[in-house]
């Protein structure tokens, strides 16, 4: 699982963060939530960025309803 995998990681982090809201959290603690979850690694030539952190977080809070 890697930065393009948003809807996999969105499900990976409901399992993991019941607890967390995805509406408020921030940018920083989602990348942070993100790069500790297991099975994920980054990939050279794919960081993250405000876009797909958005993207995430979007399809996390779809992922809650």
């Amino acid at each position: 699982m890697h930065w393009l995998d948003v809807h996999q990681i969105a499900e990976a982090l409901e399992d993991a963060h019941p607890d967390v809201d995805p509406m408020t959290i921030s940018f920083p603690a989602l990348r942070a939530l993100v790069l500790a979850l297991p099975g994920f690694a980054e990939r050279p030539g794919h960081p993250s960025n405000e876009r797909i952190l958005e993207a995430i977080q979007a399809a996390w809070i779809d992922e809650r309803s």
